[in-house]
């Protein structure tokens, strides 16, 4: 029997699943329609499709869900339970005052997003605890007995618990939660201390209100889902994968789902590392164009960029979600740039007679116009069909028919007739604008984090990413492309090449000149002990765990931290600091070498590490191949030109085509503009450079 562990990831449009033989070591995939309004109904349709293959065994699921951030951005069918939050007499609205950042700075009209938990609801305790960790007041239980009254009256669901320098002695915060359990046993309740033990208090109390809210929403959605995998007879570990490109089991998921906020688009840079590992790339793009975003991000050295803070809910523009639009949430995420452009991004008219495109999007339903499932606004999938880049006769390797002429006459009616353009103008207008949004986003993550994308390698993934690949490639000037064996469906890959993943940390703010290597020895060591014996409780053995220890590191003033390697061996506090100032150096371009430094926090992140799986590798063969079949395609430096219709199955490792080319496969469409030339690698990638590079 077969024994396989599956990756789900649900897309915009589509479910994706793919599963890793055990035995063979190879790689299965399945597609299925997304079902937005029941998220977990794609999931079981997508195991129903594995389990009718025959008889087999699942070992272990590992999902990816955006229900957090579908929450936070009002997804019909979700809605922000009742919460409250218990703070510190003083600072009763932090979660309102914020930062004081003014995310829009000329918009006079800008209104910050609206408190998760309204004023009525946050209760202040007369208690203090000091920068120090000493308590100076206790809690006073008389206090507390009323604030219980009033939830239990109020019917709250979900308490925060949050006070002042908690970070450095929870003791009045432990003493508040296990108050408020034995008085009211169904409520939830999570303490600061417990998600975000680090300084900053607004970060500290927004991280633990946006994990309240969270928890009943995710912890149902995940029992649900694992109920009816049960019911289908599937006895298998269960898995979520995080924002920070790790996997965690549902039961900390659960706990903390705060860290699976972004979980879907971290899983395709993931599985692009991973791809970059075994074709020796370590600098590359990672762009994702699925049915309703494109997202980028960056892998250096062959690590996926990571920041340690997050908006959920926030006002996206360019790509960047704007500061203080959203909630922030502080824990490590690969580092994402995202834009409304899918196959199913709508194209209109604005009021001025410009054509747009997005941020609204057509999704799995109705969808594009060409699905013929009563989508009336054009989408990118119906330009893309109407320049002759899509199948008129179907996607899906044929399994799922389209309708060119429902997709001919929309367009024509809603963005050809009234702009005066002809339906081939219209399309290709469509297309320059979509590009232009998806090239600002790779921009983000690659020049303005100070890499030059003409070094690096982009690898695309996502149903619709290989269909723009070379030409957003020619914008950013970047060299080669990479579109590897299963576009469709290589953010599922991710799931299941990625390995366990816990973050710990502990606050230290002390000088670099107060600070001996003992005193962060013994914080590594507590943090160490704590994660080791989190991964061997989850089962992973002792020889599959790694840790890496890192200081996050500042100059004396300075408002945001570095953080720095610590070595596991003997180290020395003057080392740190050369380290600190030589990535302060590479990041900033200038290192102030006289400026005292500051420790800020101690982190440890604990991987157990998982089995991969091995791609098979095939001789070369030198060979240009005949195509399966011709249409016309429509390029804008050459307009309409018969271009040859390769099917992908039928490529050999070696194989080369000049462009003008389509090459077509189950679950995505590559373009080969004129002036590119295809190979295919020893692994079967598809590899595109242009004629002048290659």
């Amino acid at each position: 029997m077969h024994k396989y562990r599956v990756g789900i990831d649900i897309g915009g449009t589509f479910t994706d699943l793919v599963a890793f033989d055990e035995n063979t070591l190879k790689v299965l995939n399945i597609k299925v329609s997304s079902t937005p309004r029941n998220p977990q109904t794609g999931v079981i349709n997508s195991l129903k499709k594995l389990t009718s293959r025959g008889e087999l065994e699942i070992t272990r699921i590992v999902h990816s869900t955006t229900i957090g951030t579908n929450l936070f951005l009002g997804q019909k069918g979700l809605e922000i339970p009742r919460g409250a939050l218990i703070t510190t007499k003083g600072f009763r609205d932090v979660v309102e005052i914020g930062r004081q950042k003014r995310p829009e700075l000329y918009n006079l009209f800008f209104k910050r997003p609206e408190p998760l938990i309204p004023r009525k609801y946050r209760f202040t305790v007369d208690e203090r605890t000091n920068s120090k960790g000493e308590i100076v007041k206790g809690v006073d239980e008389k206090e507390l007995s009323r604030i219980v009254e009033t939830l239990d009256k109020e019917k709250i669901e979900t308490v925060a618990i949050t006070f002042l320098h908690s970070y450095a002695n929870p003791e009045n915060e432990i003493r508040v939660k296990d108050y408020i359990l034995k008085r009211l046993p169904g409520v939830i309740v999570v303490a600061s201390y417990e998600v975000d033990p680090e300084y900053r208090e607004y970060e500290r109390t927004s991280t633990t209100v946006v994990n309240a809210i969270l928890i009943p929403v995710v912890s149902r959605y995940l029992e649900n889902l694992r109920t009816e995998i049960e019911k289908m007879g599937i006895e298998a570990s269960f898995y979520v994968m995080q924002s920070n490109g790790g996997l965690t089991t549902i039961q900390m998921a659960e706990k903390i789902p705060a860290a699976t906020i972004e979980s879907g688009p971290a899983a395709g840079v993931v599985a692009a590392s991973f791809l970059g590992k075994i074709i020796g790339v370590e600098n590359l793009l990672s762009f994702d164009m699925g049915g309703t975003t494109a997202k980028a991000g960056a892998v250096i050295s062959g690590t996926p960029d990571i920041v340690t803070e997050y908006e959920v809910g926030g006002v996206v523009h360019a790509g960047r979600i704007i500061k203080g639009s959203g909630y922030p949430v502080r824990y490590p995420f690969i580092d994402l740039a995202e834009v409304s452009a899918g196959g199913g991004t709508i194209a209109w008219i604005d009021k001025a007679g410009a054509l747009r495109c997005g941020p609204i999007s057509a999704g799995a339903d109705p969808g594009p116009v060409c699905y013929g499932k009563g989508g009336e606004e054009p989408t990118i999938t119906d330009a893309n069909l109407l320049l002759g880049r899509l199948n008129p006769d179907g996607l899906l390797g044929g399994e799922m028919k389209i309708y060119p002429e429902l997709a001919e006459k929309q367009l024509k009616e809603k963005i050809a007739d009234p702009l005066s353009l002809d339906i081939t103008r219209a399309a290709a207008g469509i297309i320059k604008i979509i590009n232009t949004h998806m090239v600002r986003a790779l921009r983000i993550v690659s020049l303005e984090r100070g890499y030059d994308p003409r070094s690096m390698v982009m690898i695309v993934h996502g149903g619709a990413g290989p269909l723009h690949a070379a030409e957003i490639a020619e914008e950013l000037g970047v060299p080669e492309i990479v579109v590897p064996i299963n576009p469709g469906l290589f953010s599922a890959l991710g799931l299941i090449v990625s390995d366990v993943r816990h973050d710990f940390v502990r606050p230290v703010l002390r000088s670099a000149n107060d600070t001996t290597p003992e005193i962060l020895e013994s914080i590594f060591k507590e943090l160490s002990n704590e994660a080791a014996e989190t991964l061997k409780s989850e089962g992973i053995p002792a020889d599959k765990i790694r840790l890496e220890r890192i200081i996050e590191t500042r100059y004396h003033g300075q408002s945001f931290e570095i953080p720095v390697n610590v070595p596991a061996g003997a180290f020395t506090i003057e080392d740190l600091e050369n380290r600190f100032h030589n990535k302060h150096e590479a990041t900033y371009g200038y290192a102030a070498t006289d400026e005292e430094v500051e420790f800020v926090n101690a982190r440890v992140i604990a991987f157990g590490i998982t089995t991969k799986p091995r791609f098979m590798k095939y001789e070369l063969e030198k060979k240009a191949p005949e195509p399966q079949s011709e249409r016309r395609v429509y390029f804008d430096s050459t307009g309409w030109v018969n271009t040859g219709i390769y099917w992908r199955e039928d490529l050999r490792a070696g194989n080369y085509i000049v462009g003008p080319a389509i090459v077509e496969q189950y679950d995505s469409t590559t373009v080969v503009p004129p002036g590119w030339i295809l190979r295919v690698d020893e692994f079967l990638n598809l590899r595109l450079r242009r004629k002048e590079n290659d």
